[in-house]
């Protein structure tokens, strides 16, 4: 194990990440110290857990005889309990046999029946379980007890035994650097949410100052966190919940509550800090008062929340100098809704008037996709959203969606590694414990910016590349888009 975490750790270049770790080549009940207590400690007592075994014992037998069981699942018959049964042999179970009321039959893996038909054969004649047996040399065990073999009567019972537990952990040592060295970078720091409690239907709110010199800035980053309210992860939220963060400055009304950012909370896991680039919308923000609500479903478990507003100049991205263009107007485009039949029904093309002075145009969206319908829509089925811009379609797809790993291969992305449920698969647009990253794209060659012709745009979402139509629970799409002006 050691040798095989090294050459991993030196094939990414973080051989660093050896001097944290620490193996152990005895067993840990050998430790002889306080670590075998504290994996004994955590171990799992519930139904379903620790160590499924089968306990024979018999009049005579010094020791029980304790196997390891693997269970079969047939939701017609009841689970076993923890009592004790007595045991039968009711061969290999394709005929019934007798005596097999009220007790456990032993079947063999042999006969040329299924083995749903030996269970349903034993169920037929009032067994109390079936143990199946394999046969010398068969692939799923090897089990003597055979037959003439069980000689005396023997009664068998079921038990779950304690383990410790193991834990395999994912860091996020590529990501915290990477966020620690962004944090450093020169900026004007705004801080709106400083621990503040987000919960029930007003969330958290506050109204900062925005100073006129900040508005002269091309980058503007929200670096948001969230924690628990108690120090242990017990008190975090028990789901994933997606947080909004809206926008009303008192110089732009008419740009009262479009939103500003959104994030997809942890399973409870109380850490998180991201980096989110909306550079786009600064329009949304004037000098003076303005106010930032962040809220998340007003039912759920309360959220302990921090948001700095970063304003910064860049003038080079990946050591290409940046277009000095500025974003100056922003124009709202489409929301989201129930994700069935009529999600594109109603949705009317848009007419672009094009400012004067336009230089560059962005197509900006902001969209996830929730619920579970029959075809596990919105939230793990892949969907593609296109606006088509004077004929011209521009696609966003959610390739992801429902993969096993589509999340987990995101930590250095920022996903909160660790967390509790299915925090691993892949979503429609979102992770659990992640940001919800903007898409943009350059529409500006593929509009007229003198204004000759006219300019349009649609926006349409599909499943398998047609309207989608569930048959029940229609998932749903949250969307904010934008096109935003650039001089």
């Amino acid at each position: 194990m050691r040798g095989q975490v090294h050459r991993a750790a030196l094939r990414h270049g973080r051989e660093e990440v050896m001097s944290r770790l620490h193996f152990s080549p005895l067993p840990v009940f050998a430790l002889g110290n306080w670590i075998p207590g504290v994996l004994n400690s955590w171990g799992c007592t519930r139904p379903k857990c620790g160590l499924a075994q089968a306990v024979f014992t018999s009049e005579g037998w010094k020791m029980p005889v304790i196997v390891k069981r693997l269970d079969a699942r047939y939701d017609w018959l009841d689970r076993f309990g923890h009592g004790s049964f007595q045991l039968v042999d009711a061969g290999d179970g394709c005929e019934p046999a007798v005596g097999v009321a009220g007790r456990v039959a032993w079947v063999s893996d042999a006969g040329n029946c299924t083995f749903f038909t030996k269970v349903q054969t034993m169920a037929k004649l009032n067994a109390s379980g079936v143990l199946v047996f394999a046969q010398d040399g068969n692939p799923l065990q090897d089990m003597n007890c055979q037959g003439e073999e069980l000689g005396q009567a023997v009664n068998v019972s079921f038990q779950n035994t304690p383990s410790p537990s193991v834990f395999i952990a994912i860091d996020q040592f590529e990501y915290s650097e990477v966020l620690r060295t962004k944090l450093l970078a020169p900026a004007q720091v705004v801080s709106v949410f400083d621990k503040v409690v987000m919960h029930g239907h007003k969330g958290a709110v506050a109204t900062v100052e925005i100073s006129p010199d900040m508005l002269h800035s091309d980058t503007l980053e929200l670096d948001a966190s969230l924690s628990c309210p108690g120090r242990r992860d017990d008190s975090c939220a028990h789901w994933d919940h997606t947080v909004q963060l809206f926008l009303c400055c008192k110089r732009l009304r008419p740009y009262c509550n479009l939103e500003l950012g959104r994030w997809i909370t942890p399973y409870r896991r109380g850490i998180g800090r991201w980096l989110t680039d909306v550079s786009p919308l600064l329009p949304l923000l004037a000098a003076g008062s303005c106010t930032f609500t962040m809220k998340t479903a007003w039912w759920a478990m309360p959220w302990v929340v921090s948001l700095n507003l970063r304003f910064s100049t860049n003038q080079t991205v990946t050591g290409q100098s940046r277009d000095q263009f500025f974003p100056f107007a922003v124009m709202p485009l489409y929301g989201g809704g129930t994700f069935d039949k009529n999600y594109n029904k109603g949705r009317q093309p848009i007419k672009i008037p094009i400012p004067p002075s336009t230089k560059k145009v962005l197509l900006y969206a902001v969209i996830t996709g929730h619920g579970s319908d029959d075809h596990d829509c919105a939230e793990f089925c892949v969907t593609s959203h296109n606006f088509a811009v004077n004929g011209i379609n521009n696609t966003l797809v959610f390739h992801t969606a429902g993969s096993g790993l589509g999340c987990a291969v995101r930590v250095k992305e920022g996903v909160v590694p660790n967390e509790h449920g299915t925090w691993l698969y892949g979503r429609g647009g979102w992770c659990c414990g992640l940001q919800v990253d903007p898409w943009t794209i350059d529409v500006t060659g593929q509009l007229d910016l003198s204004s000759q012709r006219a300019n349009v745009l649609l926006y349409y979402g599909l499943f398998e590349g047609r309207d989608p139509n569930p048959t029940k629970d229609p998932g749903y799409i949250i969307l904010s888009s934008f096109l935003v002006f650039y001089k």
